[in-house]
């Protein structure tokens, strides 16, 4: 791939993916090389935030790939091929402050129509944990979906803070949860317990549990704001470039 055309987006939006599915939707042949290709980029997606996405949805075929998904991957390839030397940079920060963003698609499994959760920590200004992952279970609801997602970034962010303290570095509570969701954010500001919320009972009293004490504070922010998008779903141009700056992506080579 060396001589290949580049791309400027690692994914495309969810229609041309689907698209491009159904129409190379004949068996891979050669299923060994297709795995040892995924595995080399699951071991890139580690510093390279932009891909986890694409990644995550190439690494659930592992075991039944289709041409359509030689296809993306070859795509992928093309789009490390415009920005080989891209990478985190980790700048000064005025303070160790852990800031989450927490973001999911709903339904966006076509086949088991589980959601995918994205999030991502900063500390100060620098990115230092991410995560793109289908959800375990199905939601009922697109609050039901961003509130599982709240909970996996707030597990995340508990664990860093921990971390840190045993490095004895203080992390200043709240921990600020960022999430673009005002039903999930009412879910997890209200006590009361309502009889639709029963079906995620634990992460219901864990996440509130986490707000009481002070440890976590959720906040509402505009969609077009929201960092974890490069997570959870294939983004057009334009947006793709705004949320690699935000997170301090850069390409080394330039």
């Amino acid at each position: 791939m060396l001589g290949c055309k580049p791309v400027s987006v690692p994914i495309d939006q969810s229609h041309a993916v689907n698209a491009l599915l159904e129409n190379n939707s004949g068996p891979l042949q050669n299923i060994t090389g297709y795995q040892q290709l995924v595995g080399k980029l699951i071991y890139l997606s580690h510093t390279r935030p932009d891909i986890s996405y694409a990644v995550h949805i190439l690494s659930q075929f592992m075991h039944s790939p289709t041409e359509g998904h030689l296809k993306l991957a070859f795509h992928l390839l093309r789009y490390l091929k415009s920005a080989p030397g891209r990478g985190l940079i980790f700048s000064k920060s005025k303070g160790f402050n852990l800031t989450v963003f927490a973001d999911s698609d709903w339904a966006k499994c076509l086949v088991s129509r589980k959601s995918v959760t994205g999030f991502c920590v900063f500390l100060g200004n620098c990115l230092v944990s991410w995560k793109s992952k289908k959800q375990t279970t199905v939601s009922r609801s697109s609050a039901e979906a961003e509130y599982r997602s709240m909970c996996a970034a707030a597990c995340e962010s508990i664990w860093l803070k921990n971390l840190l303290s045993e490095l004895e570095v203080n992390i200043e509570v709240p921990i600020k949860l960022f999430c673009d969701n005002n039903a999930a954010i009412s879910i997890a500001a209200n006590p009361v317990f309502h009889d639709r919320t029963k079906h995620f009972e634990l992460d219901l009293f864990f996440l509130r549990d986490l707000i009481s004490k002070g440890t976590i504070k959720c906040i509402g922010i505009k969609s077009d704001m929201q960092v974890a998008d490069i997570f959870t779903k294939g983004v057009l141009l334009k947006d793709h470039q705004c949320l690699c700056e935000k997170l301090q992506l850069f390409d080394m080579f330039r």
